[in-house]
């Protein structure tokens, strides 16, 4: 007889993995089903991965230029097979807390490959042969997959994806990066900080093309300052490997050969195919849609994180999963302002916003003000060296409130949760003490003069 579960959820990753724990703890018989690595993309090939590597880069650059703190190291040089020990060590112990705290909720993994045959019944191909399982409901969160140019095929050798590029045995002499978004400028200053000669090849204007065109520029030019050649507005129009090397051929006629050609153009939504139409799921492109309460077409199902296409974000997924958990567990939850998911970009320097861009200020017609303050006046920063880049603070004119922030500098992934606090609050920031020396008084300073003149951004007399 087939075991029976009030809900299955299909796939481990960080949105699948919190919406089966919440559920759990909710007190719903679960089970999740995982066919590869529990944690997804995210814990085994994508976010954690790549910022052990990052974590490692970041520790050579400092190393590098240490003498400018007045430390003299003799030299520095990555041992790239202890670089990649590191991260698969990093890698494998998530991948056991999560099994044990799956484990310890009472919920119940499963390894194999979901299909779903009908809303209440899921066939589960493992190691050991079929089987089936009944279930209430369904939560969907399969995730993504890499966007592959179809005139540039993956062979995983030459032309990769991100996934191989956060694996190479060897650091490669040369790369050329197709797509200029997170991934690919990520990656970019992993490799250029271990000495691979690194071009960026960006269709669009600019690099990190879903922020504000002052972001770009600004990490252009510390990439650059990394060794990376920028080249903006181009298109790979031919490749040619049949010398072992990658040859790319551009739209303006230029030429350029590496070792690896990473294409990191975005990813896409993956969900079997068997289930989309056992469900009668409506799709927009690979995407599931959802409602915001996460609910799908079909009744009892929902879909989170990137099989939803809505943030592409692992921390947008597990947002996501605490609504869905609720509901299908009887509560009432919903997503409201995507906006106010942060996100973020793991360059040198870092780069992360929330709410409202300016662009996005522009295109809805909204009259706002934007406040400014530089890391390069901020006492903690000019103490770490770190006085690269600003934070933008955005006022609704009409409403008197902040709306957006937008942070490029040193820990700007870390300050942009306190940065979503300041939206919508009407709170004066005069109010609000921050401690000195932090570098957090920076974000208090833009804000600050997104309102008026700031202590260090006033008008010349």
């Amino acid at each position: 007889m087939a075991e029976k579960f009030d809900i299955t959820v299909i796939g481990a990753g960080p949105g699948g993995f919190r919406a089966a724990v919440r559920c759990a703890q909710r007190a719903a018989s679960v089970a999740i089903i995982e066919k590869d690595f529990i944690g997804g993309t995210c814990l085994n090939w994508g976010c954690i991965p790549s910022k052990a590597l990052l974590a490692s880069a970041h520790t050579l650059l400092a190393a590098k230029n240490a003498a400018a703190m007045g430390v003299d190291i003799a030299s520095a040089t990555p041992n790239w097979p202890k670089i990649q020990a590191r991260k698969d060590s990093i890698v494998a112990g998530f991948r056991k807390a999560m099994t044990d705290s799956i484990q310890t909720s009472g919920a119940k993994l499963i390894q194999g490959r979901a299909i779903v045959i009908s809303p209440n019944q899921i066939k589960i191909e493992t190691d050991n042969g079929t089987v089936e399982i009944l279930t209430d409901k369904i939560i969907l969160a399969t995730g993504s997959e890499p966007i592959q140019i179809p005139t540039i095929p993956f062979d995983g050798q030459t032309v990769i994806s991100s996934k191989e590029a956060l694996s190479l045995q060897q650091i490669p002499k040369s790369m050329v990066i197709v797509g200029g978004g997170a991934i690919g400028c990520e990656l970019a200053c992993v490799y250029a900080a271990v000495g691979t000669k690194i071009t960026i090849v960006e269709a669009l204007s600019r690099l990190i093309p879903m922020e504000d065109q002052w972001v770009g520029q600004l990490i252009e030019r510390e990439l650059k300052k990394l060794g990376i050649n920028v080249l903006t507005s181009q298109k790979v129009i031919s490749t040619d490997k049949t010398t072992g090397l990658a040859k790319i051929v551009l739209e303006n006629g230029q030429t350029i050969e590496a070792e690896k050609l990473l294409i990191s153009v975005g990813r896409k939504a993956a969900c079997d195919k068997q289930t989309i139409e056992a469900l009668n799921l409506e799709t927009s492109g690979s995407a599931i849609k959802v409602n915001e309460r996460l609910q799908t077409s079909a009744k009892n199902v929902y879909a989170i994180g990137d099989v939803a296409g809505t943030t592409y974000l692992a921390h947008g997924a597990a947002a996501e999963a605490e609504v869905a958990a609720v509901n299908a567990t009887g509560g009432s939850d919903k997503m409201t302002d995507y906006s106010l998911v942060p996100r973020v970009v793991y360059t040198f320097p870092e780069v992360a916003s929330v709410g409202k861009s300016e662009k996005t200020c522009n295109a809805e017609g909204i009259k706002f003000s934007v406040g400014k303050a530089f890391f390069r006046a901020d006492g903690q920063s000019v103490a770490h060296g770190q006085t690269i880049g600003e934070i933008r603070a955005t006022r609704d004119n009409s409403t008197n409130k902040i709306i957006g922030i937008t942070i490029v500098g040193e820990m700007a992934t870390e300050l942009i949760a306190a940065a979503r606090i300041f939206i919508g609050s009407d709170e004066k920031i005069s109010k609000i003490t921050f401690a000195h020396p932090t570098v957090s008084e920076t974000l208090h300073d833009a804000v600050e003069n997104a309102f008026g003149p700031s202590l260090h951004n006033m008008p010349k007399a």
